[in-house]
């Protein structure tokens, strides 16, 4: 069981002393036993007390890596079962199933998915190897697949062919993902070798629960749990069950990432597995496996990782700078918004419609809306005026032209006043008008 605020405090020296940034002892045992911050930023916290609370107080679901370099993403390390009550910690990966026959095809698709969306890189993180019953094939597959720079997860339960694979990708830290009752013993003995994550699946949950018990117990703990094949049903039985058990029934054994394949629930058929993959976004699938994945496919699966895996309490900003748009150079006229992504993301596609060469402006406006941050005074003539000396770009842009957001006209006068040099325009109040008065102003 979790250790509550008071038997954390018991074992502080009691100095009260403030270096943790505390005020108190108190103050900071109970921190710690809401895992806001970690034990060790006491630094009179003897080594015995560090010792007793470090398990007690890690958090229930471990965080595993897989992959190696630029290829490493982090899993599990979740504290809640609905991402409202904080938030959601390691954001799912999503992988594409390849084989010796459908590599080619596939990796020309999958690396065709590399966008950028509010700061962050869309694209597909991992290939699933499917073994095909060819040992040889499989690790010239293995060799192909490590050269995309892609984590891999090794989809085997063939120990020698998962062997002769691993000796060529072993450095690339994949997910042996073939564990089962019947090999746990080969498998963690593969694990071990080649210090990789080893997957491990059950026919039941209960079976799951033993392997699992039964790995660790040869001091594996890096290790991602398989939700069922069997139906879509199960799958979600299984990583719900598996999250719940961990999360509220304090069951450590449960205690780690999962994987779910919906290549192998809807098999051939994308749009349900587009459908599940969204399910299993939501509803705790670490790693989503699909048979493949188009342009069309990622769209709304990363628009809506994107929404559920940031902080509730934080609003989606962009950097605050200028953003030349059709090539503006410093002769284009100027136009301002604010920093919260989706505004950002609708004037700026909107702009680019328009096909006319403008800097777009972004200011700090605190992450609101234009309306919300004009009322909250985050947006307004100084902060504007404010934002254009204090990063120069009166003098990065000769153009005088400044088009601010049609629902704050109210500010023209005062920024008349405060940018003298400048002419002040009003765009229209929705974006979906910036097309037509781009091209007119043009």
């Amino acid at each position: 069981m979790a250790l509550k605020g008071l038997d954390i405090f018991k074992l502080t020296p009691k100095t009260n002393c403030k270096e943790c940034g505390s005020p108190t002892c108190m103050a900071f045992s109970m921190k710690v036993a809401q895992g806001a911050i970690s034990i060790d930023k006491c630094p009179h916290m003897s080594q015995e007390a560090l010792d007793k609370l470090s398990e007690a107080t890690a958090p229930l679901m471990k965080t595993i890596t897989v992959g190696a370099g630029e290829a490493a993403h982090q899993l599990g390390g979740e504290t809640v079962l609905y991402r409202h009550e904080k938030k959601f910690v390691n954001r799912n990966l999503f992988a594409v199933t390849v084989t010796p026959e459908t590599f080619d095809e596939k990796w020309e698709q999958v690396k065709g998915i590399d966008y950028d969306r509010i700061g962050e890189r869309m694209y597909v993180e991992a290939l699933a190897l499917e073994y095909t019953g060819d040992a040889d094939a499989y690790a010239a597959l293995a060799e192909k697949a490590k050269a995309t720079g892609r984590a891999l997860i090794l989809d085997c339960d063939d120990a020698a062919a998962a062997r002769k694979a691993l000796e060529v990708v072993g450095d690339a830290k994949p997910l042996l993902n073939g564990a089962s009752a019947a090999n746990a013993d080969e498998f963690a003995a593969l694990a071990q070798e080649f210090k990789c994550v080893l997957g491990v699946s059950g026919a039941t949950l209960d079976e799951l629960h033993d392997t699992v018990e039964a790995i660790e117990g040869k001091g594996l703990k890096d290790l991602v749990l398989n939700c069922s094949t069997a139906s879509a049903k199960d799958a979600f039985e299984y990583a719900v069950q598996i999250r719940r058990s961990d999360l509220k029934g304090q069951d450590r054994t449960f205690g780690y990432p999962s994987i779910v394949n919906v290549a192998k629930l809807a098999p051939g058929d994308a749009h349900l597995q587009e459908a599940y993959a969204s399910l299993f976004t939501v509803k705790y699938g670490s790693i989503v496996v699909m048979e493949e994945m188009s342009y069309a496919d990622a769209l709304p699966l990363y628009g809506l990782r994107q929404n559920v895996f940031t902080d509730p309490q934080k609003p989606m900003t962009v950097e605050p700078g200028i953003y030349p748009l059709n090539g503006a150079d410093e002769n284009a006229p100027i136009a301002t918004t604010v920093d919260f992504a989706l505004t950002y993301f609708v004037v700026s596609g909107e702009l680019e419609r328009a096909g006319v060469p403008v800097n777009l402006v972004i200011s700090d406006a605190g992450g609101y809306s234009v309306l919300t941050s004009w009322a909250a005074g985050k947006l307004s003539a100084s902060s504007i005026a404010k934002f254009i000396s204090e990063n120069g770009i009166a003098d990065k842009i000769k153009s005088r032209k400044l088009i601010i957001p049609g629902k704050v006209a109210v500010l023209k006068g005062e920024l008349e006043q405060k940018l003298p040099d400048f002419e002040i325009i009003v765009a229209p109040n929705e974006a979906t008008d910036l097309v037509k008065f781009m091209k007119q102003f043009a």
